[in-house]
């Protein structure tokens, strides 16, 4: 059964337009103009229990609204969402205590004062039983190593230490499902890897679904075997990872090292050139050949080295959005 299911949803906003210099401001004050812009355009799909799915689009694509919408902050223009049984907008208690929104770049930490007074003031909003918020602190804080931070003021603590304590205050409660926009933004790499390895455990844990925004293609690369993009308001694809990958990157790049030149000459005939400058050596390969040349390169050539490697996912997005603008 589906933890959320979104079926046809739209958001569309109606905003004020206005001619440039004095004579636009005084036709608007006397006559104002609107359009209707669509944030989001008739999308839909589910998430199953335990589920982490990436969300990824451009900025202006629709994730932020979309989360909004799920989450219940916003109501929808049309089209219906279920989110574990509940309707995100009503807003109903029980509907709150078992979701969580964690914004990159939103906070709800008291800036002059430790975050555990945070932590304390969400156990008495979420009614979490003092059991129940010793256990579960516990394990939070030693997934994400701050032991020794809840006692020090928040506008103190680094970015990366932050995001934890943000983390933290927001899954007190054990939420069912989480919806995480730009969990990681601003963070350095070892801070982000910290922060991915603290959500698939948290995954693990508490078996609870996930949707995803992040432009942080390592992210969602670690962490989802499923992705969703969305550009302009609408869904473009809706599948696992690796077929996307497969589909829009249909070679393997082969880079091998030599441990003695090689005449350029003989190396044309086992893929697509991509470069050579000694001792390295580059070629894409189609996938169902990768084996086959890899062993016909080791068993011809004087080989120190070889790397077999996918492209990145970042060009597989960008491939993707390209194809999508000439449709």
């Amino acid at each position: 059964m589906p933890i959320i299911s979104v079926s046809h949803l739209s958001k569309t906003y109606r905003v004020h337009t206005k001619e440039a210099g004095l004579s636009g401001t005084l036709k608007a004050i006397v006559s104002r103009e609107y359009k209707t812009i669509p944030a989001v355009d008739d999308i839909s799909f589910v998430i199953d229990s335990g589920e982490v799915v990436g969300f990824i689009g451009p900025n202006g694509a629709g994730k932020t609204t979309t989360l909004k919408c799920l989450s219940g902050l916003l109501y929808p223009t049309k089209g219906t969402i279920d989110v574990l049984g509940y309707e995100p907008f009503k807003r109903d208690y029980q509907f709150l205590r078992e979701i969580s929104l964690v914004m990159g770049q939103k906070n709800q930490l008291w800036w002059d004062l430790p975050a555990q007074e945070t932590f304390l003031l969400n156990k008495e909003i979420y009614d979490i039983s003092d059991e129940q918020y010793k256990t579960v602190l516990h394990d939070l804080v030693a997934l994400l190593e701050v032991e020794e931070l809840l006692t020090v003021s928040v506008k103190t603590l680094s970015l990366g230490q932050r995001m934890k304590m943000e983390l933290i205050a927001s899954l007190l409660h054990t939420p069912k499902v989480l919806f995480l926009d730009e969990p990681t933004i601003g963070l350095d790499v070892v801070m982000q890897q910290k922060i991915r390895e603290f959500l698939r455990e948290y995954n693990k844990k508490y078996n609870a679904s996930i949707l995803l925004t992040s432009h942080y293609m390592g992210d969602v690369e670690e962490l989802c075997k499923r992705v969703i993009i969305i550009n302009f308001g609408k869904i473009i694809y809706d599948g696992l990872l690796a077929d996307l990958v497969k589909k829009f990157a249909p070679e393997k790049k082969i880079r091998i090292i030599f441990h003695e030149y090689v005449d350029p000459k003989k190396l044309e005939k086992y893929g697509k050139f991509v470069s050579f400058q000694f001792p390295e050596w580059v070629i894409h390969v189609p996938r169902d050949k990768t084996n086959t040349t890899t062993a016909a390169i080791l068993k011809d050539l004087p080989v120190a080295d070889v790397f077999i490697e996918d492209p990145d996912i970042e060009g597989i997005i960008r491939e993707v959005f390209a194809r999508e603008k000439k449709i």
